[in-house]
């Protein structure tokens, strides 16, 4: 296969270099101390470049803001996540029972991370819409469908994939004082009214 093809089946992309993989490692461990140690909204991108030891030029072309920063350092955890749902629905089993394991692990995620999810300039819509986060509303809605095939699967997917989103969670907590069995409890009952209709 000539030099063409191979640029058509990998869309033209070189492998990265060995130093630039390991300067974003780098960086993605530093921020992430820097941000357990002083809150993710206290940390700038200078300071994590001076942190790393590297230019700034080189945090810029790993992550041009720190919305991207946030979104990579949220992107291991994303992917247990999925590999643990992708496990359990292959074990097949009652979906409504998978949909309550999977609501109550969704909220475990987003309020673990809720620093890097409500870091400025990360919108409510801009998470709602990206797609490492769309695959939570599609699994949703599928084991809706599979739980009452009657109940209009989308509309109360939309319902339930609001209620994890960052920004309603912080609203619940900080806003309205709830603690997170009352959050939890809440979202699971607002799940059985919908099955029920």
């Amino acid at each position: 296969m000539n030099g063409m093809d191979d640029n058509l089946l990998t869309g033209g992309t070189r492998q990265k270099r060995a130093d630039a993989v390991e300067n974003c490692a780098l960086l993605l461990r530093t921020a992430q101390e820097l941000f357990a140690e002083h809150g993710v909204e206290n940390v700038s991108m200078s300071a994590i470049a001076e942190a790393a030891g590297v230019g700034k030029g080189t945090l810029y072309r790993h992550f041009a803001n720190k919305v991207e920063l946030c979104l990579a350092l949220l992107d291991a955890d994303q992917r247990e996540l999925q590999a643990r749902t992708f496990t359990l629905l292959r074990e097949g089993g009652d979906a409504k029972a998978n949909l309550r394991w999977f609501l109550g692990e969704t909220y475990a995620f987003v309020s673990r991370n809720l620093p890097l999810l409500n870091v400025d300039g990360m919108s409510s819509g801009s998470m709602l819409d990206h797609p490492a986060h769309l695959w939570w509303r599609m699994t949703i809605r599928g084991l809706l469908a599979q739980a009452n095939p009657n109940i209009d699967a989308d509309y109360s997917a939309d319902v339930l994939y609001v209620l994890l989103d960052a920004h309603t969670i912080l609203f619940q907590r900080n806003t309205a004082g709830y603690d997170s069995d009352r959050i939890i409890d809440g979202l699971l009952a607002t799940l059985d009214r919908l099955l029920s209709d």
